[in-house]
């Protein structure tokens, strides 16, 4: 079962999510009740690739990136990262859809525990990764949230 997560955090030019940005991934991140985290679908582009016909690796860990701060921005919580381990363990072809999961792990004051895992259709586990995160102090994350919230280009956080 899932459930959109706040549409108004879409309303920007983040390369990963943004509804704005006309060359990023528009991802649209939903809750996912079953693993108590988010998940987004994406149709990888022939502009994707690294090597032909494989999806390049930095986009990957970018889809993972996005991942891990959505499994976050779900609950109104913003943090940085600050360390992303991650493991390819198949190839990424181009040519079918990858689902982003990610879910948080631990939460220890500032510091913020995340996993999350590119996956095929048939679900196999083809890229996974933890990170770390840091959460920002009360104010700088009140501006944060409300820069995402405020519409393109998000300027509260100017």
């Amino acid at each position: 079962m899932t459930r959109e997560t706040d549409p108004m955090l879409r309303e920007q030019y983040c390369f990963g999510c943004g509804r704005h940005n006309p060359i990023g991934m528009h991802l649209v991140f939903e809750r996912d009740e079953a693993s108590d985290g988010v998940i987004a679908w994406y149709v990888p582009r022939a502009e994707d690739q690294g090597f032909p016909h494989v999806m390049h690796g930095g986009l990957l860990a970018l889809l993972l990136d996005e991942a891990m701060g959505w499994a976050m921005y779900a609950d109104h919580i913003f943090a940085v990262t600050a360390k992303m381990e991650t493991r390819y363990r198949r190839t990424v072809g181009v040519d079918a859809p990858v689902a982003a999961r990610a879910r948080v792990v631990r939460q220890r004051g500032r510091r913020i525990e995340i996993e999350a895992s590119i996956t095929n259709a048939a679900g196999e586990v083809l890229v996974e990764a933890t990170s770390l995160f840091l959460r920002m102090d009360a104010e700088t994350e009140a501006r944060a949230l409300e820069s995402f919230r405020s519409g393109v280009g998000g300027e509260a956080w100017r």
